[in-house]
């Protein structure tokens, strides 16, 4: 997606979370890319990706309508996650890494390391840890040589907040997030050595708690809407179709 398409998709997101785009209000290309002063192409593809995140479902005859999320909805979809990804992780450790998944595993975390070790992060560490946490989760999804389990996360991409392709953060309050996700890389440490060495339950067990600290975005999202632009959610970009 180009830049200018990444800043709609990122605008759009934003007047959803900040409530400026309110549950069940009706949204449609032509009005959205004049109020955005942009062409309508960039617009589809974000109604598309923000479809595909599960914040706009799509209408049958034209246009999308914002979509209500509920606590409730976002913690089953996590629960539902951190099994699959459990499951993924114990069947990973009982078949045995290869030697090009455990380097990758490692430089993930290698990386995660150099970005927390200064005390703090920044939203641009948080970008950095966005794509980093895609790519050990799909390493780990990819070692467990079951493909049953990407299909079925891939069903529930829709779920908001229930993939790692999308990070939810309060930018204004980054010494909480530099905690949180902290905390989140130290579990990825965690489940690298559980899945190492073999330890198919303890890696369960690891993934489905690391799931859970997802249920952040939960309290981000579902929280009093307000003007601030405290809230931000990266990534879960979509690529034009052919």
């Amino acid at each position: 997606m180009s830049k200018p398409g990444q800043r709609v998709l990122s605008t759009l997101r934003q007047m959803i979370l900040s409530g400026e785009l309110a549950a069940g209000e009706r949204v449609a290309e032509i009005p959205t890319a004049e109020r955005l002063g942009v062409s309508r192409t960039p617009v589809r593809i974000a109604f598309r990706a923000l479809e595909q995140e599960g914040l706009l479902i799509k209408l049958e005859r034209r246009g999308y309508r914002v979509r209500q999320v509920t606590p409730e909805e976002i913690s089953g979809s996590v629960e539902v996650r951190g099994a699959l990804e459990g499951l993924a992780a114990r069947q990973a450790a009982e078949k045995g890494l290869t030697a090009e998944q455990r380097q990758g595993l490692l430089e993930c975390l290698a990386w995660g390391d150099a970005l927390f070790v200064k005390g703090y992060v920044t939203e641009d560490d948080l970008e950095a840890y966005h794509d980093l946490n895609k790519r050990f989760h799909s390493l780990i999804i990819e070692a467990s040589g079951n493909p049953a389990i990407s299909t079925a996360l891939s069903r529930s991409e829709h779920m908001p907040f229930a993939s790692v392709s999308s990070l939810a953060i309060d930018r204004h309050n980054l010494a909480r997030e530099y905690r949180r996700f902290n905390f989140a890389h130290m579990q990825h440490h965690a489940a690298f050595d559980a899945i190492d060495h073999g330890q198919g339950a303890r890696a369960e067990g690891i993934m489905r708690e690391h799931a859970n600290a997802t249920l952040r975005y939960a309290e981000l999202f579902c929280s009093e809407p307000d003007d601030t632009g405290t809230i931000r959610v990266i990534g879960g970009e979509l690529k034009p179709s052919d």
